[in-house]
C-alpha cells in the first residue's frame, strides 16, 4: 500500500472518461488499497481512481464518522441506473479541488450498479451523503467535477484561481475562510 498524490485542476488528466475493469486481478486490488490510503490521509470520504492519474473506472469511499471504526467500501464499474426527480443539495467538496466548497444539488436518490471486488454484481439504492457521494465519485470516473454543476461564473473563478496557483507552483489558498466542512467528497 502506497499513498499516491492527488491530481488538482486544472489537471487535464481529471477530464479524461475513465476505461471500464475488464478484470479483478492483483493489480486493480493493488490500486484499490492505495486508493483506501490515499484517500484517509488526504482526508477524504471518497476517491475515483482518475484522481490519482488511473483512468479506470473505480471508486473507494468511506462515510464512517470520526468515532466510528473504517467502513471502507469499493465499487468497480459503477453505473447509476436510476436518479430520482427530487433533488437535494449538498455542500460538497473535492480532494482535487482542495479547499473550495459549494452547494450543490443532485438526485436525491440513486440506484447504482457496481461489481464488489471478487467480481459479484450488486445494485445500491441510496439516499443522502452515499447518495450524492456515488453520483460526485461516478462523474469522476465521467470526467466530471462538482464545480461543473454549479453556475459559470462561480466554476470560472474556481479555474482561474488554480490556474494561476499552479503557474507559480504555490499551493491554493481557500477562496473564502468561512467555516468549512471537515471533510471533502473526493
Amino acid at each position: 500500500m502506497a499513498t499516491r498524490d492527488i491530481l488538482v485542476i486544472p489537471d487535464k488528466r481529471l477530464r479524461l472518461v475513465s476505461e471500464p475493469v475488464k478484470t479483478i486481478d492483483k493489480d486493480i486490488r493493488a490500486l484499490v488499497d492505495d486508493m483506501l490510503e490515499t484517500m484517509y490521509a488526504a482526508p477524504g470520504i471518497g476517491l475515483a481512481a482518475i484522481q490519482i492519474g488511473v483512468p479506470k473506472r473505480v471508486v473507494t469511499m468511506d462515510l464512517a464518522k470520526k468515532d466510528e471504526p473504517k467502513q471502507p467500501r469499493v465499487f468497480i464499474n459503477p453505473e447509476v441506473m436510476f436518479a430520482s426527480e427530487e433533488k437535494s443539495a449538498y455542500e460538497e467538496g473535492c480532494l482535487s479541488i482542495p479547499e473550495y466548497y459549494e452547494e450543490v444539488e443532485r438526485p436525491l436518490s440513486v440506484k447504482v450498479k457496481y461489481l464488489d471486488l471478487d467480481g459479484k454484481e450488486h445494485v445500491i439504492e441510496a439516499t443522502g451523503l452515499l447518495a450524492t457521494c456515488l453520483q460526485h465519485e461516478i462523474d469522476h470516473t465521467n470526467g466530471v467535477l462538482f464545480i461543473d454543476h454549479i453556475s459559470k461564473l462561480k466554476r470560472d473563478m474556481v479555474i482561474k484561481k488554480f490556474k494561476k496557483a499552479a503557474k507559480r507552483g504555490e499551493p491554493v489558498k481557500p477562496l473564502s475562510e468561512d467555516e468549512k466542512p471537515s471533510h471533502h467528497i473526493g
